[in-house]
């Protein structure tokens, strides 16, 4: 059984940094693309980045470029999210996705995502 567990959401400041890793059980990882994906409140699920299963090829959304690191730790079948310089517009659920390719369009299985508040 397919299962992506997220977690290091949280508060913080506009400005300050968060790290999101995700927790992958039940496939070959190493094989899959992986993505994250967020959800802001009253909107729909806008793609954040991708990184291809050897972790080789990274893609990223206009809104982060520059500003997230995507990166997997294939021995110990994780994803990460490093998200530096938050803002405001960054708030959102974030859920991590098996992919089949680096597309804004190519994740398909999500775990139950982790919230990020970005507040003064």
């Amino acid at each position: 059984e397919v299962q992506l567990v997220e977690s290091g959401g949280g508060l913080v400041q506009p400005g300050e940094s968060l790290r999101l890793s995700c927790a992958a059980s039940g496939f070959a990882f190493i094989d899959y693309s992986m993505s994250w994906v967020r959800q802001a409140p009253g909107k729909g699920l806008e793609w954040v980045s991708a990184i291809s299963g050897l972790g080789g090829l990274k893609r990223y959304a206009d809104s982060v470029k520059g500003r997230f690191t995507i990166s997997r730790d294939n021995a110990k079948n994780m994803l990460y999210l490093e998200m530096n310089s938050l803002k405001p517009e960054d708030t959102a659920v974030y859920y991590c996705a098996k992919a089949s390719g680096l597309g804004p369009r190519d994740f398909n299985f999500r775990g139950p995502g982790t919230q990020v508040t970005v507040s003064s």
